[in-house]
Parts: C-alpha cells; sequence; structure tokens
C-alpha cells in the first residue's frame, strides 16, 4: 500500500482536498498509514543462521564473545541452525557433541527467531526445573533484553500481566515454556510446535515416574504433524545408555568433513589424527589422511568456513537428520589443540577423567566396564588395622542399611578426601521390619560412636535404608528418628552421571496406625551409577609397599577392606556385572545382572555411597575437608559436622546431643 506524505507538513495526513474522503484529514494520519504498510509488508523470509547474523546479539553477562552474532565464527552451526528453519521439511535434528562448540546458543538463536520470524508455542526442556531457571536468567533474559526486535515483542517482567515469569515467556502469536525434565507436570503442559531438548543425556529415567521425558516431551508436538521441529542436543555420556548416540545411531550420522590445506583432501577430524612430540603439546598438529602433511592449527579457520557436513549413513527416519562434532572443531581462540593434548595427558591413570574427556571433548560415549573383579583378589588385598577403629584417612562415616523379610543388614563406611572409603562395621539385626526391636536396635546404631586412630569418635553423620520392602515401616522409623541423619532412599536402574541422588520427594506415611500425608521423604538413587563407580574403584592400581615406604598415596577413590570380611560378604559385593542387552527396536542397553542370588554387600555400599553424596561429599570446597581434618581429635564444638566427633576417650554422646546436632543440625 501507498502510504503518502506531506513535505510541507511532514508530521499530517494528505489534505481532504487531496484524499477527497477527509478520512485522513487529521494530524498524525501519515504515521498510521506508513505503519498500516509496514504491517501489510511481509516479513523477510530468512533461515534461522541470517537471523541471528542481523538480529542476535551477545550480552557480557552469557558470552565470552559479547557483541553482534556471526555465524561465520562456528561455520558447522549453519546448516544445523537452518534445519530449524520453517521452510526445511526436516522435523528431528540431532546433535551429538562436545561441550562448548556453541550448541546453546544456536538453540537459542532459534528461540529468537521463533519469537521474532514464525511465532507458535515452544518448549525447552533442561535436566532439571532449577537448571531451566538458571538457563532463563543468565541465557534466555540476555537474549530478549540485547534485542530491540525481541523486547518489543515479550512483555516486561515487571508487567502485572503474568505472561513473562522465569519460566514462561508470552509474545504475540506463541510462548516459551521452559521447564525442567524432572517435571512430568512441565512436560505436559502445553502442545508444543518447536521442543528444544538441551543435555538430553542428563535427563532422569523417568520424570516424576510418568515416563521417559524425550517421549513425554515429544508427544507435546504431534499435534503439528509436519509444521513440527524437535532440537535434541546432548554431549553424550555412556554407550548402550546414552539418549543423544541412540538417536544419532538411528540418524544419517553427518561428520563435518573439512579440505586438507595442503592437497584439498576432504576428511572429519579424529583424535587419533592428532600428532605432538612427547611432553611438548604445544607442537600439536593434525595429521592429514590423505597427504600424511602435518596441518597446523592456524590453517582451522580456513578448514572450517570450506568444510561441508556429509551423512554417513541411512537415517531410519527420513525426517530425522544427525550432527556429531568433537572439541577437534572449536574456532581459533577458544579450545585449541594444545589444551586438548594437556587435557589428555592429565587424564591418564584415571578411568573417571578420561571418561570425562572422551564426552566433552570428543563428544563420544564411554564404554563401561562392569566386568565384576574377583572375589579373591579382594581377599588377597584385605588390609589389617585395629577392629572397629576408623583408619586415619576416614574423615566421616555413612551407613547403609538394606532391609530384609527376616535381617536388617547395615554396613558403615568412612570416607576421606577423593571419596576414598574404608569398611567399619558390618552388622546384621536380626528379625525383619515386622520386629519391634530390630528397629530398636537400628536405633541404637544411630548413636553408636567407632574410635578413630587419632583418638577422637565418629558417629553416623547420614544413614540410607533401602524402601524396597515394607516400605511403610521404613518411613514410619525414619519419620521417628529425624531426616537430617536417615534418609529412605529408593533405587531406580540407570545410569545419571549429574545427578545419581534426586530428591527428596514427599510420600505417605503412617504413624501410630494413621496416615500422614506427605509423612516422609524419599531420595531415588541410579544405582547403576554408584555401582560402576564402585567397580571402577576396586580396579585402581595401589602403591606398592616400597612406593608407599617413599610417600606413595593410595589413588582418589580407593576402597579399603579391613582383614576381618569373610568370604561371604566379598562373594556379594561383586555379585553383579554389567552386561549389554538388546531391546525389542535393535538398540544396545546397559543392565546389572546377578551372579548369585545374594547381593546385600554390594546394595549397603550403594546405599552408603548415596548417603555420602547427599551429605554433600561431593561437592565440598577444600576447606570442609580441612575443617573436617582439624576437628578429628579436637573437642566437640557447635561446628562438628553432625555432632559425629566425641572427645579422645569419651563415651557416644547421650540422646539429648544426638538428638539436637546430629539428628536435627549440623552439616549433613
Amino acid at each position: 500500500m501507498y502510504a503518502p506524505t506531506s513535505t510541507n507538513s511532514p508530521r499530517s495526513g494528505p489534505t481532504s482536498g487531496e484524499s477527497g474522503d477527509g478520512l485522513t484529514d487529521f494530524d498524525g494520519a501519515g504515521e498510521i498509514l506508513r505503519a498500516w504498510g509496514n504491517g501489510l509488508r511481509p516479513d523477510p523470509d530468512l533461515t534461522v543462521s541470517e537471523w541471528a547474523d542481523r538480529h542476535r546479539m551477545l550480552s557480557g553477562r552469557a558470552s565470552a564473545e559479547p557483541g553482534r552474532y556471526r555465524t561465520v565464527r562456528t561455520p558447522y552451526m549453519r546448516e544445523i541452525m537452518d534445519r530449524l528453519s520453517p521452510g526445511d521439511p526436516t522435523q528431528r535434528i540431532v546433535f551429538m557433541k562436545a561441550a562448548q562448540v556453541g550448541a546453546t546458543e544456536a538453540g537459542n538463536n532459534w528461540i529468537g527467531f521463533a519469537i521474532h520470524q514464525a511465532p507458535g508455542p515452544m518448549l525447552a526442556v533442561q535436566p532439571t526445573v532449577e537448571l531451566a531457571k538458571r538457563n532463563s536468567r543468565q541465557r534466555i533474559d540476555p537474549l530478549i533484553d540485547e534485542s530491540p526486535e525481541l523486547r518489543e515483542r515479550v512483555k516486561p517482567a515487571r508487567s502485572r500481566d503474568a505472561g513473562n515469569t522465569m519460566l514462561s515467556k508470552e509474545f504475540a502469536g506463541g510462548i516459551l515454556i521452559m521447564t525442567g525434565a524432572n517435571s512430568a507436570v512441565g512436560l505436559r503442559s502445553t502442545p508444543a510446535r518447536y521442543i528444544f531438548l538441551d543435555e538430553v543425556d542428563a535427563y532422569p529415567a523417568s520424570a516424576d515416574e510418568e515416563g521417559d521425558p524425550v517421549t513425554l516431551a515429544e508427544a507435546r508436538s504431534l499435534t503439528f504433524a509436519h509444521r513440527r521441529k524437535v532440537f535434541l542436543v546432548s554431549t553424550p555420556t555412556i554407550r548402550g545408555l546414552s539418549r543423544i548416540e541412540r538417536e544419532y545411531e538411528a540418524s544419517d550420522q553427518r561428520r563435518f568433513f573439512v579440505p586438507c590445506p595442503h592437497c584439498g583432501h576432504a576428511q572429519w577430524l579424529k583424535f587419533d589424527r592428532l600428532r605432538w612430540q612427547k611432553g611438548r603439546p604445544e607442537t600439536a598438529e593434525y595429521l592429514c589422511e590423505g597427504c600424511e602433511t602435518p596441518i597446523a592449527e592456524h590453517h582451522k579457520t580456513a578448514m572450517l568456513e570450506g568444510g561441508e557436513w556429509r551423512a554417513t549413513a541411512t537415517a531410519a527416519d527420513p525426517t530425522t537428520v544427525g550432527y556429531h562434532l568433537s572439541a577437534l572443531y572449536s574456532p581459533i581462540g577458544w579450545l585449541s589443540w594444545e589444551r586438548i593434548v594437556r587435557a589428555w595427558d592429565a587424564a591418564q591413570g584415571s578411568d573417571e577423567a578420561i571418561k570425562a574427556f572422551r564426552n566433552t571433548i570428543l563428544g563420544e560415549t564411554w564404554v563401561e566396564t562392569g566386568e565384576a573383579p574377583d572375589w579373591q583378589r579382594l581377599y588377597d588385598r584385605r588390609e589389617r588395622w585395629t577392629s572397629g577403629t576408623v583408619p586415619a584417612g576416614g574423615l566421616f562415616l555413612t551407613a547403609g542399611a538394606d532391609v530384609q523379610k527376616d535381617r536388617i543388614e547395615v554396613d558403615v563406611w568412612a570416607w576421606g578426601r577423593g571419596l576414598e572409603s574404608w569398611l567399619v562395621d558390618h552388622v546384621v539385626i536380626e528379625g525383619g521390619p515386622d520386629r519391634h526391636n530390630a528397629w530398636s536396635e537400628l536405633t541404637a546404631l544411630l548413636d553408636r560412636s567407632w574410635p578413630h586412630e587419632r583418638g577422637a569418635h565418629l558417629r553416623i553423620a547420614r544413614l540410607a535404608i533401602d524402601t524396597g520392602y515394607e516400605a511403610p515401616a521404613v518411613y514410619s522409623w525414619s519419620r521417628a528418628q529425624g531426616f537430617a541423619q536417615v534418609s529412605p532412599v529408593k533405587g531406580v536402574e540407570g545410569f545419571n552421571r549429574s545427578s545419581p541422588v534426586s530428591g527428596p520427594t514427599f510420600v505417605d506415611a503412617t504413624e501410630g496406625g494413621k496416615r500422614l500425608r506427605r509423612g516422609a521423604r524419599l531420595w531415588t538413587v541410579a544405582v547403576s551409577t554408584f555401582k560402576a563407580e564402585t567397580y571402577r574403584f576396586l580396579r585402581l592400581a595401589r602403591p606398592t609397599e616400597e612406593e608407599m615406604a617413599a610417600g606413595a598415596a593410595f589413588p582418589p577413590g580407593s576402597v579399603h577392606l579391613p582383614h576381618w570380611v569373610e568370604n561371604e560378604w566379598l562373594k556379594q559385593f561383586v555379585a553383579e556385572q554389567l552386561v549389554t542387552v538388546r531391546t525389542k527396536r535393535g538398540f544396545a542397553r546397559l543392565e546389572w545382572q546377578k551372579l548369585r542370588e545374594r547381593n546385600e554387600a554390594l546394595d549397603c555400599r550403594v546405599y552408603a555411597r548415596a548417603a555420602a553424596w547427599i551429605a554433600g561429599a561431593d561437592r565440598w570446597p577444600d576447606e570442609k575437608w580441612r575443617d573436617l581434618e582439624d576437628q578429628l581429635g579436637a573437642a566437640p564444638t557447635d561446628n562438628d559436622p553432625a555432632g559425629q566427633i566425641n572427645r579422645p576417650g569419651q563415651a557416644p554422646q547421650g540422646k539429648r546431643r544426638s538428638d539436637w546436632l546430629g539428628r536435627r543440625g549440623g552439616w549433613f
């Protein structure tokens, strides 16, 4: 539409003589007509990458390189982003990648594009609700604040209208809902044309026990048929359990091929082609597959600009495309080949470090070795220290309790720096959960203390008790003891490295025959994670006597077993192994299978380890470990963690102090 203007009076429309109808004969008519004309003009036909280059600004709050977004900085992201454009027929885009290659920013570009160019309902899922809130503050709010086109479309947070909250951003034609994969309510809250699933390998196995979070989320988009877009992104974890690997293997498995600057041969970058002089990571170069000529890293920028994605397989679903990228492609100024080599050298000797390297730098899955250690080898490695005493390295105690029909088995473990552990005691309480005295004996165990080599006495900081058998009785007893010292747990299959213990969630309990709604707190434990960790720790190489005499220490995670432990306990400790099974769809899946019927020792270890995680040992700073070391052998103080340390030679503290510090307060 033509919007007339006046040279003499730019802020007024045409005169009545010019229009002939008098409808635009008023001040400001020109602006109205121009705005109307702009509204009728179609939006530019942009792809997501073109939109990002034109409109996206990176905030200093959310980016190490603030300023205008430039796709040329990460050329490998162009095709991935453009697949998310409405004009592309692809419905599902899978991206298995290393950490810090620009994937999350690409997803945020897609969010901005949708708000501005193709509005519709969008669901963005993080592993947990807390991470979704953090992502909203650190990434989504800056995304909107730094872009005028988005600011004018998203209602301000200060508005009385609830359209803009931390987890909900409303805009003309659509809404962005952000939630966590641990919230079934959030995943089924609304239909969504666009679904952004970030770090799917960190999702729990089930969302509030209602099913796989990815399946629940994708179900929100089915009504949009061919117009839907689903973006699955993650750093992979364990082979056979990794969601992103499973999705990638079902796709066309694209790799980013880059040309050699010397011979032009196109190849995708592999870590085993990286070469460097021993002890000199700064000499790292890439050996071309075609001409065997070393490629210096300064060539990487031109190589990335000349690169292209190529499919290496046939997808099971033609509407799904999959991409894989390692940190070897990281742009100049981000993660260099030298730093990658240094990380690899530093990881040697540690399975955990090598696993992290493969996951976060190579973007590949880790093959978990779940072969059960030989119990006889563990028998030969038993150590001798004073029975019933906590060795010098143990800094706090946790216990795992396994409730059986006719007994309650409890193992008490001491934990030190680096999660080095010592089996301190093994207790069998005769009588099942229907025997009152059994619970009384378990209560007495909470008030018991064990002498430490340095003279102090330690009590159990936290006990984790399994709810798999007679859960109501366990809830009732746990409630009576106080949840500061006792944690009811429920084991679930699957690996969850980022959060192997989740909760607590409130469950109903019974007390005095009366049902108490939300009367107990239940923790969920990914038992596979701690079983695999235990086996990995058992395989750690130990220093020889000569090395120890020279001052060598045991590696972090070492498991110390006392001389008094019996054969039966050792057999139970390694009673399972990890095997690969095939699902009905042909995908590989890891599963723990029993080698013998009894496995209480392994279960108790898992629960005691979960108790240490709940206590916070995996997240303590060095200062807290030093504080524990300083307190050993000292008189008890109000800063005593969980009231677990008694004065040297002193009898265990009485009931009142136990209640005050051990069960009602303290660090744990």
